[in-house]
């Protein structure tokens, strides 16, 4: 079972992680920073990613929040 899930992992790199979002590098790494957004993993010395399901959860939930906020405004 362990293994299955492993296999369905998927790294994004930065600029798939800001076309997905439409966030600015910069306002990726400071709601990294804020502890609002999924931090990246290290695959190499100067290389990171982020976990797909991840980024595809926080954008969910972004979608969720302003979903809501929409109700309680309207």
């Amino acid at each position: 079972m362990a293994d299955s899930n492993q296999r369905q992992l998927s790294i994004l790199r930065r600029k798939q992680v800001q076309a997905r979002t439409g966030l600015a590098r910069s306002t990726i790494y400071l709601h990294i920073q804020n502890g609002t957004f999924p931090s990246p993993v290290p695959l190499g010395p100067r290389a990171v990613g982020w976990i797909e399901s991840e980024i595809n959860d926080w954008i969910a939930g972004r979608v969720l929040l302003a979903r809501r906020n929409a109700k309680v405004s309207g």
